[in-house]
């Protein structure tokens, strides 16, 4: 038997703005963080990840490559993203199809953001949601890229 390479966790190579607050047991690697913003415990941000100000990602979440996130964002507990739409083990091919998120979207603990999607402005996304498709700005979608609201914005 022989031993395993280990991969650190830790924030590496990353920026922060003004008055950011990383929790201990994260992975943030290379990622660019606004004013403001808070990462909590259990949670990986990946390489070339580019935050607003005022993001806050909950914890146990998964911020995949590459994603653009707006100011203003509430990322719940345990919300994961995806960035390929045909993973393979090994694949050096591989397509990074991040999703994005608008500002002022909140997105609530557990949803899932499959690749490419791109969720507009004033969006909310409700707990346990699975978004596969484009969210139009000020939607509420819940379930499975169920709609229960269409445009609009805040206090609409």
């Amino acid at each position: 038997m022989s031993e395993p390479r280990v991969l650190a966790t830790g924030v590496r190579d990353s920026t922060f703005g003004e008055d950011c607050v990383v929790a201990d047991v994260v992975n943030v690697y290379r990622a660019a963080f606004g004013d403001r913003c808070f990462v909590g415990p259990y949670t990986e941000v990946q390489n070339d990840v580019v935050c607003g100000d005022n993001v806050r990602i909950q914890s146990h979440s998964l911020i995949c490559e590459g994603m653009r996130i707006g100011d203003d964002v509430f990322i719940g507990h345990g919300v994961m993203t995806a960035n390929s739409r045909y993973p393979r083990s090994g694949a050096a091919d591989w397509v990074c199809e991040p999703p994005t998120i608008g500002n002022r979207v909140s997105i609530g603990s557990n949803a899932t953001i499959l690749p490419g999607v791109v969720i507009g402005d004033d969006a909310v996304i409700g707990a346990g949601a699975t978004v596969s498709k484009d969210v139009a700005a000020g939607s509420v979608v819940v379930g499975a890229n169920r709609v229960l609201r269409t445009g609009g914005g805040a206090g609409d």
